[in-house]
């Protein structure tokens, strides 16, 4: 099998809320990258399930769902504050995979080995020889180890779940602090203490928290990692 090349990815890891997506657009916009936010994959899987009624806890039929299912990342065609599209067999759900209950659902499908690597060909293949930002919580380590720049986002909880809040009401979504808190800390210790693939930092990830700092700040901080990262392996920026 002909190696893939992966010294153009920008792997972006970190926990939810951490501020990944909303870096990660800016970053790819100034790279001139595409953005992956692998999760959506996850997500998506998710609410196929939930629309076929399969349970979280089926492994195999979820690994069968996310094999047969057709889901497509594209660049954001509408301006309503989305970052990409997330297309699930030909309808747009990029607005479904993002609500609560899916909030709820997606880690328990996600900690199955059997979806992961029903996904994981997928997303190697898709950042093969592509200047490519992508988002998630175990790019570093599982999907892409070999990827050319290592970021791991960092944020306290609460200022995770102020962000995420604010998200959801932005959307016109109903939701409290203590109950956005609360589902933070339960899928940061569902995500961190899985078997397969666990929310963690690569050895060689720069780790970067976004507390106290901008968006702004934030990304001049990661671009100047994957400046210097890309120089080592010989990719230009611009």
């Amino acid at each position: 099998m002909m190696e893939l090349d992966h010294r153009r990815v920008v792997a972006i890891d970190g926990p939810g809320g951490a501020g990944k997506s909303t870096v990660a657009r800016i970053l790819a916009d100034r790279i001139g990258a595409l953005l992956f936010d692998t999760g959506a994959l996850y997500r998506a899987v998710t609410l196929a399930a939930i629309r076929q009624d399969v349970a979280g806890t089926d492994e195999a039929r979820l690994a069968a769902l996310a094999r047969e299912i057709v889901i497509e990342i594209r660049p954001a065609s509408v301006a309503d504050g989305r970052q990409i599209d997330v297309v699930l067999n030909g309808d747009d759900v990029t607005w479904a995979v993002r609500t609560p209950e899916i909030d709820a659902r997606v880690s328990e499908v996600s900690a199955h080995r059997a979806v992961r690597e029903a996904l994981l060909d997928l997303q190697r293949r898709v950042a093969d020889g592509t200047r490519v930002v992508m988002v998630g919580r175990d790019i570093g380590t599982v999907v892409i180890p070999n990827a050319g720049a290592k970021i791991f986002l960092e944020a306290s909880t609460e200022i995770r779940a102020r962000r995420r809040l604010a998200e959801l009401r932005d959307r016109g979504i109903a939701a409290t602090f203590d109950t956005v808190l609360n589902d933070l800390k339960t899928r940061d210790a569902y995500d961190s203490d899985r078997e397969t693939a666990p929310l963690l930092a690569a050895d060689d990830a720069i780790r970067v928290d976004t507390d106290g700092q901008s968006i702004e700040e934030v990304v001049d901080a990661i671009y100047q990692v994957v400046v210097s990262a890309w120089r080592t392996t010989g990719v230009t920026i611009g």
